[in-house]
């Protein structure tokens, strides 16, 4: 086993999040390590947010086509699926790392391939090699835990046997299923089912154990997602699970096998149409911590478990200070760009960076305003909390809605531009704590709120942002006039 001399920080995952830690503790003058056993650019990069929603991209820009009077017409045939998943290797560079290396190079940080694990020592990382070579990498300051998350696979009989799809296999995929069934209907069930529709699959059903869609959002949000999904002819079934999967083998017309999924609803599991027989079936039930094989149980953690962590990042339980968690491994908000700003907290804790008052980095956002986009038609954009949850924090609050659609912005792109937005103000403080915005390309429009919760703008100050004519966020007018401005 080879000693590495020490350095100052040792960053464990090269993802967005890992890689912003070292990037600016690096600029900041520290000497950094990074350790990679996959791609650098991680998850998000390879297998989530780029390449699905590339893969959602053609789908939405006919849809969006389809709705304009004058250039509907022009829209004819089907999506060229071959050309949308060419375009998808371009954007990930052919599933190779080596146009986002130079970032970390360029810096002055240094890569480590191979999977890292704390040793039981206070900032010691041992780091295999995919030769089995092994070596140990001594940190002067800090150790940050930036390894991500995997998808979750439920427990459900004859799944793990049926090799089923997750989001790696999804948006990784070179043809499309001609039928396909979606185990979760949250953001990445839900963008993945309407994405393949799109591309061709001739049949596609999502299984959702929760009344509705996209169950954490406001429940108009996971209703009018619905209705789009049946117009598509997308088949959805709530309050369902999965109770069994088996794939047969032996079909010639199916390379893979086809694989039939036993139902259960609020009849139980013998109710009439208790299966659906498809090519693929997707599992996006949620997501696991990559943490079962780095170590934690040495340092007296639980493995396989988010780590705790407090408004530094610091992980919580470990003596000296030493080890942090950024990104969906600390639980906060598995989100990219939550991941990247945790990223900045960690560096400016580390580094001793304070904000212009002098006081030092701590976490703000995850606790007032986490900005989220389900890339679905429509788009649901929200930040902060939604009413009913708002409610259940005790806080005082009133919430007003409006149609996306009631402004000239939306009649301008299109006919039957459907959406709903709304804000969530707590009445004792007369500020924003929640908002949410359904409709096409909703997503440019919630950095406003984000920027309005966070700020904590008043209600009344806001009447004062005049949004430019005819844009659709002139909604906002529309809200604080319902509000009684």
């Amino acid at each position: 086993m080879d000693q590495d001399a020490a350095v100052d920080v040792i960053v464990i995952g090269a993802g967005p999040a890992g890689e912003n830690v070292a990037g600016r503790c690096a600029d900041a003058g520290l000497a950094v390590t990074i350790v990679e056993r996959e791609l650098v650019g991680g998850e998000c990069s390879y297998w989530g947010c780029i390449p699905s929603k590339t893969l959602i991209r053609p789908g939405e820009v006919l849809a969006a086509a389809r709705r304009v009077p004058g250039a509907a017409a022009a829209v004819t045939g089907s999506l060229d699926a071959a050309a949308a998943f060419a375009r998808r290797d371009s954007l990930v560079g052919g599933f190779s790392d080596d146009s986002q290396v130079p970032w970390l190079t360029d810096k002055g940080v240094r890569l480590v391939r191979g999977t890292g694990r704390l040793t039981g020592r206070p900032r010691h990382v041992e780091v295999t090699a995919a030769d089995g070579a092994r070596r140990v990498l001594t940190a002067s300051r800090a150790v940050v835990v930036a390894t991500g998350s995997r998808a979750t696979v439920p427990p459900i009989p004859g799944l793990v046997d049926a090799d089923p799809w997750d989001n790696r296999s999804a948006t990784a995929a070179t043809s499309v299923p001609r039928r396909l069934v979606v185990l979760g209907g949250g953001a990445v069930g839900a963008e993945l089912a309407q994405a393949f529709r799109r591309l061709g699959s001739a049949e596609v059903t999502v299984v959702e154990g929760s009344p509705r869609l996209l169950a954490r959002e406001e429940e108009f949000a996971g209703e009018e997602v619905r209705a789009a999904f049946e117009a598509d002819g997308i088949a959805v079934r709530l309050g369902t699970r999965a109770v069994e999967v088996h794939r047969s083998r032996d079909d010639a017309a199916a390379p893979r096998g086809l694989v039939t999924v036993t139902l259960a609803g609020p009849a139980g599991p013998k109710s009439a149409g208790d299966t659906v027989v498809a090519d693929e079936v997707l599992v996006a039930v949620g997501r696991t911590p990559a943490t079962g094989d780095l170590g934690l149980a040495a340092i007296g953690l639980p493995p396989g478990k988010f780590i705790d962590v407090d408004d530094r990042l610091l992980a919580v339980g470990v003596s000296d200070g030493w080890l942090y968690a950024v990104g969906d491994v600390c639980g906060r908000a598995l989100l990219t760009h939550m991941g990247k700003y945790q990223a900045w907290i960690v560096a400016d804790v580390i580094t001793g960076r304070r904000d212009a008052a002098g006081e030092p980095a701590r976490d703000v956002a995850d606790h007032l305003g986490v900005p989220r986009v389900t890339f679905t038609d429509p788009q649901v954009s929200a930040v902060g909390l939604t009413e009913r949850a708002a409610r259940e924090a005790g806080l005082p609050v009133r919430a007003v809605s409006v149609a996306t659609s009631g402004v000239a912005g939306a009649s301008v792109r299109g006919e039957g531009i459907t959406g709903t937005s709304k804000i969530v103000v707590d009445e004792s403080r007369r500020v924003l704590v929640g908002a949410t915005f359904t409709g096409p390309d909703t997503q440019e429009m919630v950095h406003a709120a984000t920027v309005a919760i966070v700020g904590a703008v008043p209600v009344e100050r806001l009447w004062h942002a005049v949004p430019s004519f005819p844009t659709v966020s002139e909604v906002w007018l529309r809200l604080l006039e319902e509000y009684g401005l």
